[in-house]
């Protein structure tokens, strides 16, 4: 009895309790019980006949799907005769690719990833026939990359990462993990850090390529979002705190609270899951005047002067967030859950603040601190205080901002360097 065939019938006898936790996360989030037939690998009797290649691309969430944005406009490029297979694992990575992507038409195809099963992949696999799958940053399937390999799709990791501690997960699996790691062709990771921990597992070939998201270019659309957004927010100084995740709001409000901020200061919190906008909003109110971003849709509402913090209540607006704002707190680094990625703020050229816990971005984030584009602290006070300082030193604040953009434009050029490296897995392409 192999140690994968164990792992499918775990899959398999856990597989009630999968779907009934998908039917009660449904309640806060209804998007999960949508299309909930995709993840069991069923679908309408039609093909989706595609005449050229399909290139299968999965993005987990939300973060992944905006990364894979370069890579997949610049496959689709590439590949004119291709389309591409675009899954998720969350209702809001899907909606995120629903607005990224929806100038490609029929090129591109949505679907939730099928659970980890044989028979589902294989499904999946009949049903799209791809002829290459693109796993984006951390994801890896072992039955997905056993059936791959069994029906010869070569399987590549791109934009890879891999901290210390998913390193030290992955090792406890064992010939799981590793099996699965020598059926990846190829992976093109963001750091040579990175490259160093997938060989340990057995992957054949790890190239460092560098971050894909440095390519994102944000775009007109957002940016007239964010200047409508500033203009209703008047002469204020804006502290945003971006992709906030549970238990930092709280920290943060009190924070602002005790700081006693000059009343032109405007705290602006955008939790990164939508299903927590409500607690979020109910948190701020418990302190004091706040307003929905939804409130400021209409062109002539404006933050009134009383108002002293904003809740971002929408989904795809993170660069326009950026853009209103003076410098940015990417969250989910206030506690140990190990940061987001910061390049979104310094593309804009925006000062930013991170806490002590970013070990899922160290290189990026230490290259970002040492670049002078960003500033670690070491908690929710102490944001405040250098946050504070930053939005009352013009100076200081557009210095920083200058630092942000050099370092973004300084690492652009990972999705070229990963396309060359695919494109003999995929085959020849636009000449």
């Amino acid at each position: 009895m192999t140690v994968r065939f164990l792992y499918s019938l775990i899959w398999w006898l856990a597989l009630p309790l999968v779907l009934a936790r998908l039917w009660l996360r449904g309640r806060q989030e209804p998007g999960y019980r949508e299309h909930w037939l995709e993840r069991l690998s069923c679908y309408n009797n039609d093909a989706l006949a595609w005449p050229g290649r399909t290139l299968w691309v999965h993005a987990v969430s939300v973060g992944e799907t905006r990364a894979a944005e370069p890579l997949i406009d610049a496959l689709l490029a590439a590949w004119p005769d291709s389309r591409i297979v675009l899954t998720h694992m969350t209702p809001t990575g899907r909606a995120t690719g629903q607005a990224l992507y929806a100038q490609h038409g029929a090129r591109l195809v949505q679907s939730y990833l099928p659970y980890d099963t044989t028979t589902m992949v294989g499904r999946f696999i009949r049903h799209f026939q791809p002829v290459v799958c693109l796993l984006m940053e951390t994801e890896v399937w072992p039955n997905l990359i056993a059936v791959c390999a069994r029906k010869q799709i070569p399987v590549a990791l791109v934009n890879a990462r891999l901290s210390e501690r998913s390193l030290g997960k992955a090792q406890r699996l064992g010939r799981l993990m590793q099996d699965a790691a020598r059926g990846i062709a190829l992976v093109a990771a963001q750091t040579e850090a990175d490259a160093v921990r997938v060989r340990s597992l057995g992957v054949a070939s790890a190239v460092v390529t560098g971050s894909i998201k440095f390519d994102v270019t944000p775009p007109g659309s957002a940016l007239a979002i964010g200047a409508r957004l500033r203009a209703s927010m008047g002469a204020r100084r804006v502290l945003l705190c971006a992709s906030t995740r549970e238990g930092e709001e709280a920290l943060i409000l009190d924070a602002f609270v005790r700081a006693q901020a000059a009343p032109d200061v405007l705290l602006v919190i955008v939790p990164r899951h939508p299903q927590r906008f409500d607690d979020v909003a109910a948190l701020m109110q418990a302190r004091g005047p706040m307003l929905r971003r939804s409130q400021l849709n209409a062109a002539s509402v404006a933050v009134p002067p009383a108002v002293r913090m904003v809740l971002g209540d929408s989904m795809g607006e993170m660069f326009a967030y950026y853009a209103a704002c003076d410098c940015a707190f990417i969250g989910g680094s206030l506690l140990p859950l190990g940061g987001q990625n910061l390049i979104e703020a310094c593309a804009l050229g925006k000062p930013v603040l991170v806490g002590p816990h970013t070990f899922n971005f160290d290189l990026v984030t230490q290259d970002a601190i040492d670049a002078g584009a960003a500033l670690r602290v070491a908690s929710a006070d102490d944001l405040m205080r250098q946050g504070l300082r930053l939005l009352a030193d013009d100076g200081l604040r557009a210095a920083m901002g200058r630092q942000a953009l050099s370092f973004a434009n300084l690492h652009r050029g990972a999705t070229q360097r990963t396309l060359a490296l695919l494109q003999p897995l995929i085959g020849n392409g636009k000449s």
